[in-house]
């Protein structure tokens, strides 16, 4: 009898008489479905290593996308960047004058070997005009006309409104008719308190202005009962000042004045 080796008859012949659960059995009699089944698998896998190369080749490139769209990105124009003037730039030089202008020099009596520069001769400065220094005129220029100025301006004179203190003014203020007249008027004018026995000075200061007038009366010591209210008010009862002068012009000045207060006992 021939045995055919590829036949699975010769595992059943083998195993005659044998324990057929045995996996040893099953493995071998299904060896044949198994080669194929490998093959097969074998086969795929070798044919998809082949032909991967030519799918790959199939595909789009996504890559040459992307460069696309970068180089678009990076082509956009930006506006551009505004640049801060510059600051303290200095102005444009004036143009040229229409006529030549020749810079005078001041005349020196020096010697001959200290002159530094010499004046320029009558006929250098004839049509040319005169400046602090040597411009070359421009025939074609445009003439212009330097408008008139208002002229020399005037010290504006500032009104003196100092207030100088009576001991060290050139002329004191007085009041009309002298010192004894001032005295006679505030004996005749202050009323004391009717108050037994009050004595005291009431001291008040007071300004006479450049018209005379007094004014910013102040009660510097008051002794009570009124007395330097009476005193305000007979201030601002006396007529006009002559006023203080300094350097020949009436000023502001200060003054200061004492009245004795004493009323009988009872």
């Amino acid at each position: 009898m021939k045995l055919d080796l590829l036949n699975n008859k010769w595992i059943d012949i083998v195993f005659e008489g044998r324990n057929k659960s045995y996996g040893a059995y099953d493995l071998r009699k299904k060896n044949t479905s198994t080669n194929i089944r490998a093959f097969i698998i074998g086969a795929f896998i070798f044919s998809l290593g082949i032909a991967a190369p030519v799918i790959i080749n199939m595909l789009p490139d996504s890559s040459s996308e992307d460069d696309e769209i970068v180089t678009k990105v990076t082509s956009v124009k930006l506006p551009p960047k505004e640049e801060k003037p510059k600051e303290n730039i200095p102005p444009p030089p004036p143009p040229p004058p229409k006529v030549d202008q020749v810079k005078f020099v001041k005349p020196v009596v020096a010697k001959t070997n200290e002159v530094t520069e010499e004046p320029p001769k009558v006929e250098e400065i004839k049509d040319k005009n005169i400046g602090k220094e040597d411009i070359k005129g421009d025939p074609n220029a445009d003439l212009v006309l330097t408008p008139p100025g208002d002229g020399p301006k005037q010290a504006e004179v500032t009104e003196d409104n100092t207030i100088y203190n009576s001991a060290g003014i050139e002329v004191k203020p007085e009041f009309p008719g002298g010192i004894q007249k001032w005295y006679s008027f505030l004996k005749n004018n202050f009323s004391a308190p009717d108050e037994p026995g009050l004595k005291g000075k009431v001291i008040v200061s007071f300004v006479v202005e450049k018209d005379g007038s007094l004014t910013d009366i102040k009660v510097l010591r008051d002794i009570g009962f009124g007395t330097g209210k009476e005193a305000e008010r007979v201030l601002r009862k006396g007529p006009r000042w002559t006023p203080a002068e300094q350097n020949g012009k009436k000023v502001r000045c200060s003054f200061i004045q004492t009245f004795s207060v004493e009323t009988p006992e009872e």
